[in-house]
């Protein structure tokens, strides 16, 4: 929260040194998990794919497989098929929320034009790098069933797959040191949660989409009122009563409302997208005048547009009928599908509930207001003076700045 009063500058120089440590801790893990597949730990022993082939844990390892027998427990990659797969997209997009909060920041950066393409970019190489690779790794290191990932206790539900992976190597001291980087993590997304949903909250409030007084911006530009109100429901984590179940059914429950809203988030970012390339097509303007475009054009929008859907789809699907639905009550079916699936009902109750209230049109291409809140720029200037600058950079540097 006082990293927030801060403003965006605050912001973004706590960002700067979070991010420092989240890539160093990343990058050491990725060097360690590739020496400790190799069997290069102190436990030694190779380990390589072994863990993605069925029926292939030691008997000796140690983490306790959900009351199965070491070595009988059936192991390997893509568990439970196409199903288990489709199973895991709602988790794995919740991980990856948060890129959008580049566009976001734009808003506030002196100049866009120029941030904002390096930024994009290595969104790219970073989701590549740290998401891709130590994920990968974590999967060779760390059977799907170990109990510490999805046991019953509290204890075990929290166990990170990174500290699990160097505790069974062996290694003293070195996961209580990535229990801080991970604890460091939280607090980074805990700064960008609520940056993001306070300025959130006062575009609406500005379009009058939510309660007038949260659209309040001081002399600083901060969202005053809006940060409060972000920062007032983090609150909710401690005032559960009834023990650590309680606690963790509420979190279940905030967990289902949260889950899928990345997916609507993409999802309308990617048709806000399609919609915008279209007017302004529509209304005469040529892609020139644009400050950015994005590197994949319209096709990539589409793409992404109708992955989000297929995703929803798929997520209807594993959370009515979850994986071992036979072997469960009604009540306990009814309750994984709102827990998998209680966003989608939620946003699109409250979509349905605004247009109706307000009685706001499917806005045409050619009435598009696409003028408000433009900064007043020369672009066609600017373009040809970022042409000259990139013309005289050395060879490598353009090649460089064309990909990162």
């Amino acid at each position: 929260m006082a990293i927030n009063f801060f403003g965006v500058r605050g912001y973004g120089e706590a960002e700067f040194v979070f991010a420092i440590i989240k890539v160093v801790a990343v990058i050491a893990f990725i060097i360690l998990g590739i020496a400790l597949s190799c069997g290069g730990g102190p436990k030694g022993g190779y380990i390589g794919g072994r863990y993605w082939q069925s029926n292939n844990v030691p008997a000796d390892y140690a983490g306790y497989l959900m009351g199965q027998t070491p070595g009988s427990i059936a192991s390997g990659a893509f568990h439970s098929g196409f199903k288990g797969l489709c199973s895991v997209f709602v988790t794995a997009a919740f991980s990856f929320a948060g890129t959008e909060l580049v566009g976001l920041a734009a808003a506030e950066a002196d100049n866009p034009r120029k941030t904002l393409p390096t930024a994009i970019k290595q969104v790219f190489w970073r989701i590549c790098l740290f998401y891709m690779v130590s994920l990968t790794l974590v999967s060779l290191l760390v059977p799907y069933g170990d109990s510490r990932l999805l046991g019953t206790s509290s204890t075990d539900a929290k166990a990170s797959p990174f500290v699990i992976a160097i505790n069974n190597a062996g290694i003293s001291g070195l996961p209580s040191v990535m229990n801080v980087v991970i604890l460091i993590a939280v607090l980074s997304v805990g700064n960008s949660a609520i940056y993001g949903s306070s300025r959130t909250l006062a575009a609406l409030a500005e379009q009058g989409q939510a309660p007038r007084f949260l659209s309040y911006i001081d002399r600083q530009g901060r969202p005053l009122f809006s940060i409060l109100v972000a920062s007032a429901l983090g609150l909710l984590c401690y005032v559960v009563a009834g023990g650590q179940s309680t606690a963790n059914t509420a979190l279940n429950w905030l967990y289902s409302l949260s889950g899928l809203s990345s997916i609507f988030t993409w999802g309308s970012i990617c048709l806000a997208h399609i919609r915008f390339r279209a007017a302004w097509k529509k209304q005469g303007h040529t892609l020139d005048e644009l400050a950015f475009r994005s590197q994949v054009g319209v096709i990539g929008s589409w793409i992404g547009f109708i992955l989000n859907c297929l995703v929803l789809v798929t997520q209807f699907w594993t959370a009515a009928w979850p994986i071992g639905y036979g072997t469960y009550s009604a009540s306990r079916i009814a309750k994984n599908f709102f827990l998998a699936y209680l966003a989608a009902p939620v946003v699109i109750l409250f979509y349905i509930l605004y247009k109706i209230y307000y009685r706001t049109p499917f806005m045409k291409t050619s009435d598009m207001d696409l003028q408000t809140g433009r900064r007043a720029l020369d672009t066609p200037a600017l373009i040809e003076m970022e042409r000259i600058e990139k013309s005289q950079l050395p060879k490598w540097k353009r090649i460089y700045k064309t990909f990162c």
